[in-house]
């Protein structure tokens, strides 16, 4: 009986999958067991395997395709089987999460539609049926877009290219490096072909799924291609000469600029980014020059614009009269704010620090926080630290105990180790600790998995190894995901204490400061020197109340107080 195999879903994050590579093609034999496709999630590319034994009678999306999670992909079943009546249910039957079926049948669509706008305008001229099959060759290519690299990554900065246009390239060459707000890595070339078209330089920045580069077959239509991924019609010029059609490829860029809105018509073509910031700015895309293919408005067109300039440019004089004053009022205050007295330094924000501002922000204007401080005495930690390092084979830190100390206390009070969620509240049956970490660009959070299960030894040895792949850019998606609990530490910089900012999903975060020593009274009133440390715990008033948030510090205050507590 014929099976229909779907887009399993590979991480907690992931929503669909690219299919990287097949290894199987319709016809082949298949066992339980075997790999038939290499798939890329948001997190890595892994391999698919397959849980029937038949043949491969159907594939319903190819090399480079994204489908979402339990979406069809392939049928596998007994030679010859009639497998349409699975399809058509397949596509019923998962239409509410948006399954490939339909996206499988309606791929030849573009294409079909590409090849009929061409066609007639072709026709006007040369009525023969060739120049439509030779177009439709001619966009023998595939676009590479900017993956998403990380759970909360939504945009990439190209840090440099590795190959550069007219180049071979092979499947699995490294075509570029691109840093992503957690660490540089570099992207894989999925298509076998040549390098035709780079669409961003090094240093911009391309939001995830935006297109970067087109990799297919010398000749190919590059224009028509990018013009259909983007949702366009392939030819714009509904009153453009056949011959000024045909000779559009080899034309050069500043033609394309020139002609770009008169050939659009009404309608201006800019990218979805291009346009967010246009609007933010409060500058009027009619006003911009396009850059981008066919005259495309992109992002580096909105930075660089000049509202003065343009302003004083002849062009704008032909536009639309009565809009004239207001533009010029909006673009008044962007040109008064510009000019700067003094000496000064601009650097532009790196992807690590965007997404720290803006993960940051939704966390301190979303979730209610409120902090609950306490001193520990540290006294019987500072004894038993030399002890446990004489026969440790890593050397323990009183931040290693701090993280020991709060796995070992979130057991005990789980509503701490919770997460918010909207319509519901998560508790985790296992303990991941966040451990912040500072870095030259912004800060990294690795992550300590079941902290509560591991020696002091074991959780020291890790923080270190994470903590240097963090500095050196190394780290990988599955070591910076999926905390329940974060420790911010700045007691070696002198901190006495301070308040953290909760890391999301998490609900709560200790922030640590340095052991100090003080002044203690007895019950006498003789004073004694003592060591106390401040912690404080920021907690989200969603999930955690006062009175759980103090007792979940009692009992790190006890453990640390204690430490002989936490070894046995």
């Amino acid at each position: 009986m014929a099976e229909v195999i779907r887009m399993p879903k590979m991480s907690d994050t992931m929503e669909e999958g690219v299919i990287a590579e097949w290894h199987k093609k319709v016809g082949d034999k298949i066992k339980s067991g075997d790999i038939l496709a290499e798939v890329e999630t948001d997190k890595a590319t892994m391999e698919m395997e397959s849980y029937y034994d038949g043949t491969l009678l159907y594939i319903g999306v190819n090399k480079g395709d994204s489908v979402p999670v339990d979406g069809v992909m392939a049928v596998v079943g007994n030679d010859g089987e009639d497998y349409k009546s699975l399809l058509e249910g397949g596509s019923n039957g998962a239409s509410s999460n948006g399954s490939a079926a339909p996206k499988e049948e309606s791929k030849p669509a573009p294409e079909a539609a590409a090849v009929e706008t061409v066609t007639p305008e072709q026709e006007a001229k040369q009525p023969a049926p060739a120049p439509a099959s030779a177009t439709a060759e001619k966009i023998n290519a595939a676009v590479v877009r900017m993956p998403k690299m990380s759970d909360t990554m939504e945009e990439g900065t190209l840090v440099s290219w590795q190959k550069k246009v007219g180049d071979k390239v092979k499947s699995g060459d490294i075509l570029a490096e691109v840093e992503t707000d957690k660490a540089t890595m570099e992207l894989e070339a999925y298509e076998d072909g040549t390098l035709l078209f780079v669409g961003i330089k090094e240093g911009e920045s391309v939001p995830v799924d935006g297109i970067i580069a087109v990799i297919g077959e010398e000749g190919a239509n590059v224009d028509a291609l990018i013009a259909r991924e983007n949702g366009e019609a392939p030819a714009e010029t509904g009153s453009a000469p056949a011959a000024e059609q045909a000779s559009a490829p080899a034309a050069s860029n500043e033609t394309e600029k020139a002609t770009s809105l008169a050939d659009s018509g009404d309608r201006i073509k800019a990218s979805p980014l291009a346009k967010r910031m246009a609007d933010e700015k409060g500058i009027s895309l009619s006003q911009i020059e396009g850059s981008g293919d066919n005259g495309r408005i992109v992002k580096r067109d909105v930075d660089e614009f000049k509202p003065a300039a343009k302003q004083a440019a002849p062009e704008t004089a032909s536009a639309a009269p009565a809009d004239k004053p207001k533009q010029a009022e909006s673009a008044a205050p962007a040109a008064a704010s510009a000019p700067a007295s003094g000496d000064f330094t601009d650097t532009p924000v790196s992807q690590m620090r965007k997404t720290i501002a803006r993960r940051l922000s939704e966390s301190l204007f979303t979730a209610p926080h409120f902090y609950v401080t306490m001193e520990i005495t540290m006294d019987k930690a500072m004894e038993l630290r030399p002890q446990l390092n004489e026969v440790s084979p890593a050397k323990i830190s009183f931040n290693d105990m701090v993280i020991k100390a709060c796995a070992v206390a979130l057991k005990q009070h789980p509503a701490v180790n919770s997460a918010w969620l909207g319509d519901k509240i998560r508790r985790y049956n296992y303990v991941n600790v966040g451990v912040a970490v500072a870095v030259d660009e912004g800060l990294l959070v690795p992550v300590v998995r079941d902290a509560d299960k591991k020696t002091l030894s074991a959780i020291s040895t890790e923080v270190k190894d994470l903590a240097g792949k963090a500095k050196d850019k190394k780290l990988q998606p599955k070591e910076w995901e999926g905390n329940t609990f974060s420790v911010s530490n700045l007691g070696m910089f002198g901190v006495d204490e301070f308040t953290a900012i909760i890391n999301p999903p998490d609900s709560c975060i200790l922030a640590v400061g340095g052991i100090k020593k003080v002044a203690a009274f007895k019950e006498d009133g003789t004073v004694y020197p003592t060591n106390i440390m401040k912690v404080t715990l920021s907690a989200d008033h969603r999930v955690v109340d006062g009175a759980t948030a103090a007792q979940f510090l009692q009992t790190v205050k006890k453990l640390l107080e204690e430490p002989m507590s936490m070894l046995v």
